[in-house]
This record gives C-alpha cells, sequence and structure tokens, in this order.
C-alpha cells in the first residue's frame, strides 16, 4: 500500500492511541465502551506505524505534503 499520512497525522493518531488506551488503563470507562476504545487506539497505532489510513484512499486523501511522481 502506497504511504498516505504525513508526520503531523501520525503524531496526532498516536497521542489519541495513548489516550483511549491510557482511559481504559485507568478504567475510566469499562465494559463495551473499553473495548471499542482498545480497537481503535490499535487501528490508530497500526496505521501510525505503517503510514497508511485504508479510509483515506478512496477519498485520495494525503497527508504527507508531498506528491509521488
Amino acid at each position: 500500500m502506497k504511504k498516505n499520512m504525513g508526520l503531523v497525522d501520525k503524531i496526532i493518531r498516536l497521542l489519541a492511541a495513548a489516550a483511549l488506551a491510557l482511559l481504559v488503563a485507568l478504567g475510566v470507562v469499562d465494559g463495551a465502551l473499553a473495548v471499542v476504545f482498545g480497537v481503535v487506539a490499535l487501528v490508530f497505532l497500526a496505521t501510525s506505524v505503517v503510514g497508511t489510513c485504508p479510509l483515506y484512499l478512496p477519498f485520495g486523501i494525503d497527508t504527507r505534503g508531498t506528491k509521488e511522481k
């Protein structure tokens, strides 16, 4: 897959993943909502590490700031 996430996008996703994981770890949220937060945190972490967001592809979004030729 072609990379389509810039550095700022990756940092925001990592911070959001950390915040969601922290809420679950501290017990602020529990039950089904904790599972949803955990899954979203894992997705944010994975997309940040890989550098590709599959949801960006159909819309042609690219936050890298440069165009591949």
